[in-house]
């Protein structure tokens, strides 16, 4: 099961297993009716997963990231790794920050690694200057895992 995460909107999408959470399926893209500009996109594969962030991630924004984050790490299926890729985040605000945190408190104890990819620019120097880069694992570049 993938979930398409976007606006407003939050969809379950069934689709067939993938194989590998480097063989993508392109998901319908939804259009704008609020003031969120970020998609969400989830891939599974046997005990990884991958948000990957498109957009802008603000005060509006921040909870459809929670809620995402919150329902891999709590749900049924045990992942072991769950990726947050920010290379197509365009701006991101200290409430995403705050949420990204809170995901890594919940996995934590969950003996769950999460990792971020792909942070750069401005997202990158908000994380250093917070202090928070060093309790993150990072992957930097590429749209795959590593």
């Amino acid at each position: 099961m993938e979930y398409l995460y976007g606006m407003d909107t939050i969809e379950n999408v069934a689709v067939q297993p993938l194989r590998t959470v480097r063989e993508v399926d392109v998901l319908k893209s939804l259009k704008s009716t609020s003031t969120s500009h970020l998609a969400i996109a989830v891939d599974h594969n046997d005990t990884e997963a991958i948000v990957r962030l498109n957009g802008r991630i603000d005060v509006d924004s921040s909870p459809d990231i929670r809620d995402c984050l919150l329902a891999i790490l709590s749900g049924k299926q045990l992942v072991h790794v769950v990726t947050v890729d920010l290379g197509d985040v365009t701006h991101i605000e200290a409430s995403g920050i705050a949420t990204l945190v809170e995901a890594l408190k919940i996995a934590g104890p969950r003996q769950i690694r999460l990792r971020l990819q792909g942070l750069h620019g401005s997202a990158l120097r908000l994380f250093e200057v917070t202090g928070l880069l060093p309790l993150f694992e990072t992957i930097y570049g590429g749209k795959g895992v590593a």
